[in-house]
């Protein structure tokens, strides 16, 4: 019996390890896109809720499998569709998600990407970070000083998403 991790990527069992490329190449593009912009510092939780956002709409909008370092760049416009403000990004997520799992359950072999995936959205979504409440600003206006203005408590993917979405725009 493999331990967990030591499956073949070819799903004969032969005990090779499979790595999760599309979720680590997912996760890089993201954490370049976000260090590039320059928005927060990388040891930050408001950076890992921007980096996971950006790499599930990244991993996720590859339906073809073939994330590559040439479609980067012609990917960003769909990346910038996806995280804008207007859009249903966590309905997305969640049938996205379901999509691959059942597609994964299909094939009978666990899938290391969609694990990694799956434990990325489940932190987005469980943890809260606090942040400056823009509902609360009367006139929709600044607030006088960034430290004084109220804030809320809310859901990481809710900071996360808007700063990833910055972020390839800065790019």
């Amino acid at each position: 019996m493999l331990h967990r991790g030591q499956e073949s990527t070819d799903g004969a069992g032969g005990g090779e390890l499979t790595v999760p490329m599309a979720w680590l190449y997912a996760e890089y593009i993201a954490d370049e896109l976000l260090r590039t912009g320059d928005l927060m510092p990388p040891t930050s939780f408001e950076f890992r809720a921007g980096r996971d956002a950006l790499a599930l709409t990244i991993f996720l909008s590859d339906t073809s499998g073939e994330l590559s370092g040439i479609r980067v760049v012609s990917q960003l416009e769909t990346w910038l569709s996806l995280t804008a403000y207007d859009q249903p990004w966590q309905d997305w997520v969640r049938e996205r998600m379901a999509v691959l799992a059942a597609e994964a359950a299909e094939a009978g072999a666990p899938d290391p990407d969609l694990e990694l995936a799956a434990a990325a959205w489940r932190w987005l979504e469980e943890t809260e970070l606090l942040a400056p409440d823009l509902d609360a600003v009367p006139g929709g206006g600044p607030v006088p000083g960034e430290e004084d203005g109220p804030k809320v408590w809310t859901p990481a993917w809710r900071l996360g998403l808007p700063l990833g979405h910055l972020a390839i725009h800065l790019f």
